[in-house]
């Protein structure tokens, strides 16, 4: 249920090339054809479903579309879960671009405020977190450096979204940093109705002043 999207400079989807999908990893190139930025994504959209049938614990893992005739009408004790992830990386060939940037209204993302690419040690950056196209407010963002398998200290930083969705993070020093905010619903409602977990991952990197 992982996908893999890519999109240009001028907001069209790229197609990626030289596709290998391993045991533990899987890589690809992408041909920077044209001047300006591309968003490179994984997508993930999954639904996950637990019953009890004849007292055992049954479960089940697919899409949306097919939970209707995959799991029985009345299940026991059933609890679905709809879960949406997106990981990011942003690259961009001479000229930073914007069209790329632009949120798709679905699942948690990422609405840069100020360029990803055009990051700074001792600069403050603004992004903004949408759920589904609206403002994420109250959201916990953790931001870690780079290189934690060489520390024993993560140096997390935790923020909080302001009620437009809105976060500032000042970058301490030069390197790659892992952003990541998530949210999901408090309770599984039971029956068919699912209970959202959404999830957002960049890798970004900040360049000497």
């Amino acid at each position: 249920m992982a996908e893999l999207a890519i999109t240009g400079p001028d907001g069209q989807p790229v197609e990626a090339q030289n596709k290998s999908t391993g045991r533990y990893r899987s890589s690809f190139d992408v041909e920077l054809a044209k001047p300006g930025t591309y968003r490179i994504a994984t997508l993930n959209d999954g639904v996950f479903a637990t019953w009890k049938e004849n007292g055992q614990t049954r479960r089940w893992r697919g899409t949306m579309e097919a939970l209707s005739k995959d799991v029985p009408e009345k299940a026991d004790d059933l609890r679905v879960t709809h879960a949406q992830g997106r990981v990011e990386i942003f690259v961009t060939a001479g000229k930073p671009t914007t069209e790329a940037l632009k949120p798709t209204g679905k699942g948690l993302e990422l609405e840069p405020v100020t360029h990803p690419n055009d990051l700074f040690a001792g600069e403050a950056a603004r992004f903004r977190l949408l759920i589904d196209g609206k403002p994420a407010a109250k959201l916990k963002v953790t931001v870690i450096p780079g290189g934690i398998r060489y520390r024993q200290n993560l140096q997390e930083t935790s923020i909080e979204t302001a009620e437009n969705g809105e976060f500032s993070v000042k970058w301490p020093e030069p390197g790659m940093y892992w952003i990541n905010g998530t949210v999901q619903d408090d309770d599984a409602p039971a029956g068919r109705q699912p209970r959202r977990r959404l999830n957002y991952a960049a890798t970004l990197e900040v360049l000497s002043p």
